[in-house]
């Protein structure tokens, strides 16, 4: 690892670090009471044990199995209809009102008409993430495409490349920095979405993990799933950015 990978590392665990302090800092100089915030050591120690508990490590799979089948139909969907609407003005007709439309609303208060249509079981919630997570990764794919140089595509054609080999040899690949942007931003939504959606109405999963213990008062065990969803979205993350590197590392901005 060179020198200016291990500065970016540590640039990166540093307001990790801070936090932590900072957290510490409130309870050691007693502007918060332990009853209410538990000190890092306690929860971090609680969350170690607890991977040894087969109930945790089931609320780990439930919330991941939400997070990745949501996450994944909203960049085949997102990404199918964001190049068909930049390459085609018959569907960008139809797509650009009603994302203009759709975009905005708050999808959460969707979820009750998910609970009664889908269930209270995998499929709300995933629907649920699919909705919240699509719009990004949508708009993104379909700037991207609409960006293409024009010289590229004619150069194709030119070239005798039929015109559905282009959407995938020429559109797609000068597209993909964009479309990896939005799937980022996707996935932190997607996050936030799983865990709160398990929050309001689950049998296991972290969120649902945090309301019970919230319910009997177990202030460690509410940071517990903090804690890990902060943590799946880290790595998660970083996974993404270390697939986006690779992917685009022929990109003078990569």
């Amino acid at each position: 690892m060179n020198q200016e990978r291990i500065n970016s590392v540590l640039l990166g665990i540093t307001p990790i670090v801070l936090f932590i302090a900072l957290w510490q800092s409130l309870i050691s100089f007693g502007f918060a009471p332990t009853s209410l915030l538990p000190p890092p050591g306690a929860v971090f120690g609680k969350l170690a044990k607890d991977f040894f508990n087969g109930d945790f490590l089931h609320d780990i799979a439930a919330t991941l199995i939400r997070l990745f089948a949501g996450f994944g139909i909203a960049v085949v969907v997102g990404v199918f209809i964001g190049l068909a609407a930049a390459v085609s003005p018959a569907v960008n007709a139809v797509v650009k009102p009603l994302v203009r439309v759709l975009a905005p609303i708050p999808k959460i208060a969707l979820y009750p008409a998910l609970l009664l249509i889908l269930g209270f079981d995998h499929a709300s919630k995933i629907t649920l993430v699919t909705a919240d997570a699509l719009f990004p990764i949508l708009l993104s794919t379909y700037y991207g495409a609409s960006m293409v140089e024009q010289k590229l595509i004619w150069s194709a054609m030119a070239a005798g490349t039929p015109r559905w080999q282009i959407l995938f040899k020429v559109v797609l690949p000068a597209a993909m920095p964009s479309i990896l942007t939005g799937c980022r931003i996707g996935l932190v939504i997607s996050c936030i979405v799983v865990f709160l959606a398990e929050m309001i109405t689950s049998t296991d999963g972290l969120g649902h993990m945090l309301v019970q213990a919230a319910r009997t008062f177990q202030t460690v065990d509410m940071f517990v799933p903090l804690i890990m969803i902060s943590m799946l979205g880290l790595i998660l993350n970083s996974l993404l950015h270390w697939l986006r590197s690779y992917l685009l590392r022929g990109f003078p901005e990569v």
